[in-house]
Parts: C-alpha cells; structure tokens; sequence
C-alpha cells in the first residue's frame, strides 16, 4: 500500500507565499510521477504541477512563473513552493503518485488527503 501525507497548507493574502509537501510511503517504484492538483468549490480537480523522477517538470498554464515543484528522491517527498499568490488559487490541494512496478505493468493513482490552501484578497 501507499500513503500521501500532506502538509503546508493555511491562508495567506494576496502576493504571499506557501510551500507545500507531500510525503510518500510504503511500496514505492522506481517509475513514477508525483503531482499536485486542486479542487476549488464547485469546480473539477485540475492540474497544478507534476514531476518526474527524472526531474521533468509540467505545469499549468495559471500557476507557471509563479509556483515551483521539486522533489527529494531520497524521501520520496515531492514540494510545491507557491508564490506571488491570487484568490484563484484558494482550493484543496492534491497531492498525487503515480506509478507502475515495471515497463510491463499498468500505472496506478494514489492520491493524499487535500490540504485547504486559502488566498485572501
């Protein structure tokens, strides 16, 4: 089994900064991507972020030159530091691996538990 602890969230104003982590254990395989992705209220969960273990880096469009991910292989932990912060991006934030065994096998999702991420304006 695999396990995604969250932390980092809380509320800050408007051009503020929060860093995100997210903690991974249990069966974790070398083929795997690590991600954030959140949720505003009344909306679908979208993209933030994702991370190779390569260190390959995608983001969206909303948050590119403003948030950063990185990732620590030796922890299994993967960060999202936010910056220069909008009230768009309030929501839950996300965090995901995904991964497979071997080339073989199928990709699988885990997802964390949501940290609430707040921008006051």
């Amino acid at each position: 089994q695999v396990q995604l602890v969250e932390s980092g969230g809380g509320l800050v104003q408007t051009g503020g900064s929060l860093r995100l982590s997210c903690a991974a254990s249990g069966s974790i395989f070398s083929i795997n991507t690590m991600g954030w992705y959140r949720q505003a209220p009344g909306k679908q969960r979208e993209l933030v972020a994702t991370i190779t273990k390569g260190g390959t880096t995608d983001y969206a469009d909303s948050v590119k030159g403003r948030f950063t991910i990185s990732r620590d292989n030796a922890k299994n932990t993967v960060y999202l530091q936010m910056s220069t912060q909008k009230p768009d991006d309030t929501a839950v934030y996300y965090c995901k691996l995904k991964q497979r065994r071997n080339v073989l096998s199928a990709f699988r999702d885990y997802w964390g538990q949501g940290t609430q991420v707040t921008v006051s304006s």
